[in-house]
């Protein structure tokens, strides 16, 4: 099987990027993008690529989804005994990205994780639709299970358990915080020139850089 991978090409046109016209703030920044890609209709905008490593430095990466941010970093939520969580617990060290193709943009971050507190883990679990807060009941995440029928049959069994009041918060599951060190905005620019600009968190400040594509 072979296949032509060299001539697949695109020129990046859509948009640039200078020190000039972005915010001071990166947050700030982010907000202005991320309202972009909701306008733009892109396939789950809030679609982050979560890249961690244990003690043992192997690194995995898996899309997650964003569900709040702030000043103070970037929130998503997931299983305390998955194997992302079971790696920020040897390593907090992380890495996000936002791959919103369409815009021909990137935003790729770069800092440490931490746990979130539980009212706003029960805040948030609280705003979900029922079947995926049953959800978060039923899955082991990252446990080797047999067949899809031992999800099925615990789902069942949840929705019984569940169905004559509110599902509490499951003590093994929440949030973590991503608090970044760095932020990088990326424009695709013609002849592969792009626009890359980088805040860096230094002495309680954000200082912006231009990088070379």
């Amino acid at each position: 099987m072979s296949i032509d991978l060299a001539s697949l090409r695109k020129e990046y046109s859509r948009a640039s990027l200078d020190l000039e016209s972005v915010a001071d703030s990166p947050f700030l920044q982010f907000q202005k993008w991320f309202e972009e890609a909701q306008k733009g209709e892109l396939t789950e905008p809030n679609a982050m690529v979560l890249s961690t490593a244990g003690a043992n430095g192997h690194i995995t990466q898996r899309t997650v989804l964003l569900k709040a941010f702030d000043e103070n970093g970037f929130v998503f939520y997931t299983n305390y005994t998955s194997r992302k969580a079971q790696q920020i617990a040897e390593n907090n060290a992380v890495s996000l990205l936002f791959p919103w193709y369409q815009l021909e943009r990137q935003v790729a971050v770069t800092g440490r994780a931490e746990k979130v507190s539980t009212a706003e883990s029960v805040k948030y679990f609280m705003s979900r639709p029922f079947n995926s807060q049953l959800g978060a009941w039923v899955s082991q995440q990252s446990k080797v299970i047999t067949s899809r029928s031992i999800l099925e049959l615990k789902l069942h069994e949840m929705k019984e358990k569940f169905k004559e009041g509110k599902v509490p918060l499951p003590d093994f599951w929440g949030g973590y915080r991503v608090i970044p060190s760095s932020i990088e905005f990326w424009q695709g620019r013609p002849s592969r020139l792009h626009d890359r600009i980088l805040y860096e968190h230094e002495n309680g400040s954000w200082i912006k850089k231009r990088l070379s594509p």
